[in-house]
């Protein structure tokens, strides 16, 4: 009893180092945008915390609501070792798109999203804060 109680939790342990190691602060190739991931129930999300001035005049000026606190990671799940699949939503444009975070290390991600069924894609990395 006891040991299959030790093979439990060291068996655990790698998975909630690497679901920890996603959490953060993270922003984008031209530090326009700074997004903090964090648990959404069961799933990984990530929530603007600070934009530049013209990041949020963008946004603003198509009418979108305010940049600051809108999710732009939406309900990944793990779907691989340091892979999660969701929705990113791009706030200029309105709408969310299929997408995954992978972490190259410690302090970078390739967040990839897509359109048309995954046709047309787009990655970037974005940098720990």
């Amino acid at each position: 009893m006891i040991a299959a109680l030790i093979l439990a939790s060291t068996a655990a342990t790698p998975a909630l180092d690497h679901q920890a190691a996603i959490l953060g602060v993270w922003h984008n190739p031209r530090n326009s945008v700074a997004v903090k991931t964090g648990h959404c129930g069961e799933r990984l999300c990530g929530w603007v915390v600070r934009a530049t001035d013209k990041a949020k005049s963008d946004v603003a000026g198509k009418g979108y609501p305010p940049l600051i606190g809108t999710a732009l990671l939406r309900g990944y799940r793990t779907s691989g070792k340091g892979r999660w699949s969701g929705q990113i939503y791009v706030p200029d444009m309105g709408r969310a798109f299929g997408s995954t975070v992978t972490m190259v290390d410690a302090d970078t991600l390739n967040v990839r999203g897509c359109l048309i069924g995954g046709f047309i894609c787009k990655s970037q990395i974005w940098r720990r804060d």
